[in-house]
């Protein structure tokens, strides 16, 4: 016969047994996978860890391999927050059932409904400006008008572009096929391969220092990358031409950051998120990357603000995901490589 108080012991260790198993291993602390490097990411973390004495673990890889671990590790996964870049990857992300909504005011007061989920999945931290940059010895800015134009045989052997094989001209282009249709936006596309001075390059500061070169004339990147080479060499014969001004407005991406399906940590997730949009935090996210604030009431840092005001595309950027497999066929079928 069993003793009364070996009883008790025998019904309390299973319960105390199952508290340790449901409790957070670190309950202050926050893990993040972040597709952005740690110099990108660090600043922002050291500062939160000091406003909340909340920690910030990290593990930084490329995109589809974070999104893999995410897959597999299912619900033991150890990490409360995803961070990338481009819509399409945290379309993908939350498609794959890997982020949560998020029900908060902050987050809904300081980010734009074009650069957030509808559902509140996934939120955009900095904005990057997919842009034409042309080489000021040969093209007259009153020659540029939008991306569209650069499909006219005015631009033959004189445009240069970044493979249709990264997420970035994926993007840009299902964001056209959201505005013009398919049809129209594979004509287009057309344009762009018959204007081509070179075959497609292996990225944006190729195609920059093509342009510097002569090379070719104008090309179409992301702001950062333009920011980046004119900061190491001020002298290039480089430009941004704003497309697009007079209707829809520039493409404009993100890197931003979704709550992942089975974080142990919420609610520092969700706080970490809030920082992230402060006023506190936009100027360190954006500027560390020469990118733009999302949280519309911070000005960008002043090298980036030289580069001139804009008009972005209001659209909602959820579109370059949901439209990004369509994008990539008709890319192919174009023969945009």
């Amino acid at each position: 016969m069993v003793s009364p108080n070996l009883s008790r012991f025998l019904i309390v260790v299973p319960f105390v047994f199952s508290l340790l198993i449901v409790q957070p291993v670190h309950a202050n602390e926050v893990v993040v996978y972040s597709a952005r490097i740690e110099q990108l990411i660090k600043p922002m973390f050291d500062a939160f860890t000091k406003e909340t004495g909340i920690k910030v673990k990290y593990t930084t890889d490329n995109e589809g391999a974070l999104l893999a671990r995410l897959e597999a590790e299912g619900k033991n996964t150890p990490a409360d927050m995803l961070i990338t870049a481009d819509v399409g990857n945290l379309w993908a992300a939350a498609q794959k059932g890997l982020l949560k909504p998020v029900k908060s005011g902050v987050l809904e007061h300081n980010i734009p409904a074009h650069l957030r989920d509808p559902g509140n999945v996934w939120f955009g931290l900095s904005v990057r400006a997919r842009t034409l940059v042309y080489n000021t010895k040969k093209v007259d800015p009153a020659e540029l008008s939008t991306y569209e134009d650069l499909a006219d045989p005015k631009w033959s052997k004189r445009l240069c572009l970044r493979t249709s094989k990264k997420v970035y001209n994926q993007s840009l282009v299902a964001m056209m096929i959201a505005e013009h249709g398919e049809a129209q936006t594979e004509k287009i596309v057309k344009g762009w391969v018959a204007n081509l001075a070179t075959d497609p390059l292996s990225d944006d500061t190729r195609a920059l220092e093509f342009v510097a070169a002569g090379k070719c004339d104008v090309t179409v990147v992301n702001t950062y990358y333009f920011g980046r080479l004119m900061k190491n060499d001020p002298n290039l014969p480089l430009a941004i031409f704003w497309p697009n001004q007079d209707n829809n407005g520039v493409h404009v991406n993100i890197s931003g950051a979704g709550v992942t399906r089975h974080a142990r940590n919420e609610q520092a997730a969700i706080k970490l998120l809030e920082f992230l949009s402060s006023d506190k935090a936009q100027n360190l996210f954006a500027d560390v990357n020469m990118e733009y604030p999302v949280n519309s009431k911070i000005a960008a840092d002043p090298f980036v603000a030289g580069w001139g005001s804009f008009k972005q595309n209001p659209m909602n950027l959820i579109k370059a995901g949901e439209l990004q497999t369509t994008a990539v066929k008709l890319m192919d079928r174009a023969g945009y490589r």
